[in-house]
């Protein structure tokens, strides 16, 4: 065997391991339990509303019922027009014992359409603890309470990345293994060290932590609002924590452009972001392995080793997939390989350019607002 043969073994070898090892990180972070706060204090809960998206009742409705002795709910919708307004309206109605608001309006305090229309919810929530949910998530009976139970000492922040179910068709397959297999189980290992990242979906914050940074505008000065979280909590000195168990969203029907384009868009904000730790996603998938053991079998030096390798690398993601109770039937394998056939193709992709659209409005890198970075301990 030759030096390069046997390196390119070597780093087949690597890459698996370090496929196993996020693997297990990931299923320790699934089954402990966090001993965070005890107490439960009052919690603003702020949805930002932008249109009738897929099974928004549903989610909606899941709003309500919180099993959380004291909170309360603000809608935000940004335009007077927007078809949610009727939907929002009667749902507040349905609920006369839960304190609920609907605001609508747009303050314009930076390029993100999403942080516009949180601000005046943040401004008109009652209590100390805001929590940020996106409208498509699906919230359980105990969100509230499986929040605070991940508040552990030190901890800046609570968030949640989305869990992808109930998937119309492979396209939304497709978009279930990116969310949960692949971006919830790196995000959990990176937790599982003590590395938490924030993800828009879900942002528990601590009121007086944010204003302490300079207020909500200063998560205008990144291209999404979970990057900046992150990096105003840790110039804090804090943690960003996430609970074990996530929370849902239901996907629907996909398209394969919606979800290149909504990957394209997340890969750019991480790139942007965090520069150096998006440099080493180009070998997070299989692509780079089997092309590996695809060359040493065609040189005849090995010939069950892509067989074996595809039963331990999709066998462990079943097993993790398993214990998190996502979508694991045989489309959903089918559709795991193919987002790792695509994961090159797409980190690729998104050196092309430093914009991209959300919701119909172009964000660029020159519209991050220039609130200046909170320094720590401020």
């Amino acid at each position: 065997m030759t030096d390069s043969l046997i390196w390119l073994a070597y780093g087949a070898g690597l890459l698996l391991a370090l496929h196993l090892a996020s693997v297990i990180m990931a299923m320790s972070a699934l089954t402990r339990t966090p001993k965070g706060r005890t107490d439960r204090p009052g919690i603003s809960v702020v949805r930002p509303v932008c249109g009738l998206e897929h099974r928004l009742e549903q989610t909606l409705t899941s709003t309500f019922q919180a099993e959380y002795p004291t909170y309360e709910i603000l809608f935000c919708i940004g335009a007077p027009n927007d078809p949610a307004i009727p939907l929002v309206q009667r749902l507040i109605a349905a609920h006369p014992h839960i304190q609920a608001r609907l605001l609508i309006g747009d303050d314009k305090i930076s390029g993100n359409p999403k942080l516009n229309n949180c601000v005046k919810g943040w401004r008109a929530a009652r209590h100390d603890l805001i929590l940020l949910s996106d409208s498509n998530v699906l919230l359980p009976p105990d969100y509230l309470h499986r929040l605070l139970n991940a508040w552990t000492p030190g901890t800046g922040l609570v968030s949640s990345p989305p869990i992808g179910i109930q998937p119309q068709g492979f396209w939304a397959r497709l978009e279930c293994a990116f969310l949960n297999s692949f971006q919830a189980r790196w995000q959990l290992a990176s937790a599982r060290i003590d590395n938490g990242f924030a993800q828009g979906k879900m942002l528990l914050w601590d009121k007086s932590v944010l204003e302490r940074a300079g207020g909500i505008a200063v998560l205008g000065r990144e291209m999404a609002e979970d990057v900046a979280s992150t990096k105003v909590v840790r110039a804090a000195g804090l943690k960003v924590r996430l609970p074990p168990r996530f929370f849902a969203q239901p996907i629907g029907p996909r398209t394969l452009a919606n979800v290149w384009g909504r990957q394209l868009r997340w890969a750019r904000v991480r790139r942007l972001g965090f520069p150096l730790l998006f440099l080493p996603e180009l070998f997070t998938g299989a692509a780079f392995p089997f092309l590996a053991l695809l060359t040493l079998t065609a040189t005849g030096l090995t010939a069950w080793g892509i067989p074996t390798a595809l039963v331990i690398w999709y066998g462990a993601e079943y097993l993790l997939a398993r214990i998190g109770k996502w979508p694991r039937s045989p489309a959903d394998i089918a559709a795991w390989m193919l987002r790792d056939a695509l994961l090159p193709a797409l980190w690729v992709a998104c050196w092309a350019s430093s914009s991209f659209e959300w919701r119909g409005t172009v964000l660029t890198a020159d519209q991050i607002d220039d609130t200046p970075a909170p320094k720590p301990g401020a």
